[in-house]
């Protein structure tokens, strides 16, 4: 399995960018798919998952209300739409994969991950 994320670049307090991963290889079947953000000096933070079904999804209480995490049926893609950013959203925005029908909120328990993209919120 591979994933790759895009979508991230240098944004301002407010905006709204979408980030994609593309999942490729063996399908995720029975998996699901989360984001994570690391920011310098810190660890690793879940933001959302998404089971590959679709049928249940979890959002980060930093991010609940702000950020919403979706699979496209049509392609191997999860979206992560950004909205009303803030400074303190500046990370490396990682997506990952697990063989799992449980969204799993530790990093630990991903086996499949992107390379990252960043996203630096800057005024």
């Amino acid at each position: 399995v591979q994933l790759q994320a895009s979508g991230g670049g240098l944004v301002q307090p407010g905006d709204s960018p979408r980030l994609s991963c593309t999942v490729s290889g063996r399908a995720i079947r029975n998996g699901a798919i989360a984001w994570f953000r690391q920011a310098p000096g810190k660890e690793r933070e879940f933001v959302a998952g998404i089971l590959w079904s679709g049928r249940n999804r979890y959002h980060s209480d930093s991010v609940k209300g702000r950020f919403t995490i979706s699979r496209d049926n049509t392609d191997n893609t999860v979206w992560l739409q950004m909205n009303s950013l803030k400074l303190e959203d500046t990370a490396v925005y990682y997506c990952a994969g697990r063989d799992s029908t449980r969204i799993a909120t530790r990093s630990d328990e991903y086996v499949y991950w992107g390379q990252g993209t960043q996203v630096t919120v800057s005024s």
